[in-house]
């Protein structure tokens, strides 16, 4: 039996149509400019949505919620996390039923994935304050990027780690997009470093038991340990364990992306976390006037949590849009937008930062830190620098 094919591509060809139809059709010089907010605001990755938004709504608070005489309207949507079918659905709802003429948000890299053919076939800017993949710029040509890629973030700790004398790591990270990245970048420069890498281990993304690679971590004898997992309970458990099977006594350096040291998760690892070396784009010791101003605003606004990189990616990500605006005049049409916000610069809590205009990724410093209790206080202590330093496998 032949079944014809011909209703499900006329069906996809509607739909698509429906949501280029639903971009073009939102005039600039409508009353509110309406921003989809795509987060995972429940289940495991619930913080970062929460301090993304966290930084989003500090932005507005300091610089009103009108730019260019539109008054601007947040629709929050709760994408649960690793769920990209409810990403995609969310997106859609969005651009089809709510008129949304920016998506923005973006917690992990499947739901980036799954958004970004959406952001391409209705020409809309996604302004991506997270998804930290490399290739997530690539998906769309309307994807803007305010916070970091893996690769970015992993090539600085290898070739500090090659400098200061480490010669044989064992790497650990997150079996998906980012820590396939980490692991790559990092493998790629410290050996063409001269350093050796003793082991690899890929871990489960949720709820891994970190147990039997530690051990296995202990019995090769590696200088240090390179790894990402997830800011949140697994930096935790991750550091806990560590500690507790011996490798801190034996030795064994801690060497991590920032995720791992992450503000939000800090005070709960308690003193295990000490002497952990990191290389990240944002730590809440960052000694500029900018980021002291910011942090204060932060704890003002929000007094029982610690602002961090999610945080200022949001609030980054809202400067970019508000100043991509003031260039259009208003409007928000994917092309002019994107032509807009190519080439911009300006000076975040993080550093001086800019927007890639061959990429539509960001340049920005990259910071070693060390865990370190400053006034009673666990912080993230930059102890060298890497300037504008853009994504390297790009």
């Amino acid at each position: 039996m032949i079944t014809s094919t011909r209703p499900r591509v006329e069906y996809l060809a509607s739909t698509f149509a429906a949501l280029a139809l639903a971009a073009s059709s939102a005039s600039y010089a409508a009353e509110d400019l309406k921003i989809g907010m795509i987060l995972p605001m429940t289940g495991p990755f619930a913080s970062y949505g929460q301090q993304i938004l966290n930084g989003v709504h500090l932005y507005l608070s300091e610089h009103g919620d009108t730019v260019e005489g539109r008054k601007v309207q947040l629709i929050i949507k709760d994408d649960t996390g690793v769920a990209p079918e409810i990403s995609k659905r969310a997106a859609q709802e969005l651009i089809v039923k709510d008129k949304a003429e920016i998506l923005a948000g973006f917690g992990v890299t499947p739901s980036a994935f799954a958004v970004a053919p959406l952001s391409a076939q209705a020409k809309i800017p996604m302004v991506v304050m997270n998804a930290a993949t490399s290739s997530v710029t690539e998906k769309s040509p309307y994807v803007v990027r305010t916070s970091m890629s893996m690769p970015q973030t992993s090539a600085p700790m290898a070739t500090w780690a090659a400098k200061e004398g480490i010669t044989k790591v064992y790497t650990l990270v997150a079996d998906y997009g980012p820590g396939h990245d980490a692991e790559k970048q990092f493998v790629k420069t410290f050996t063409e470093a001269g350093g050796e890498i003793v082991g690899e281990v890929r871990v489960p993304l949720q709820n891994p038991d970190y147990a039997p690679f530690l051990q296995r971590i202990k019995d090769s004898k590696p200088n240090a340990v390179f790894l990402f997992v997830p800011a949140g309970e697994q930096s935790v458990a991750f550091l806990k364990g560590f500690e507790q099977r011996g490798l801190r006594d034996m030795g064994v350096k801690i060497i991590s992306t920032g995720d791992l040291t992450d503000e939000d998760v800090l005070d709960a690892t308690g003193e295990t976390a000490i002497g952990a070396i990191t290389s990240f784009h944002y730590s809440e010791a960052h000694d500029s006037t900018k980021n002291k101003a910011y942090t204060e605003a932060y704890y003002k606004a929000y007094p029982s949590k610690r602002p961090n990189f999610l945080s200022v990616a949001g609030y980054d990500g809202m400067h970019l849009i508000y100043s991509a605006l003031k260039k259009t005049g208003g409007d928000a049409s994917g092309d002019k937008f994107i032509s807009a916000a190519k080439g911009m610069e300006w000076e975040s809590p993080r550093g001086p930062i800019s927007i890639d205009p061959e990429t539509r990724d960001i340049v920005q410093n990259i910071y070693i830190r060390k865990v370190e209790k400053v006034d009673g206080k666990l912080q993230n202590v930059e102890i060298d620098l890497i300037p504008k330093f853009k994504d390297p496998s790009k």
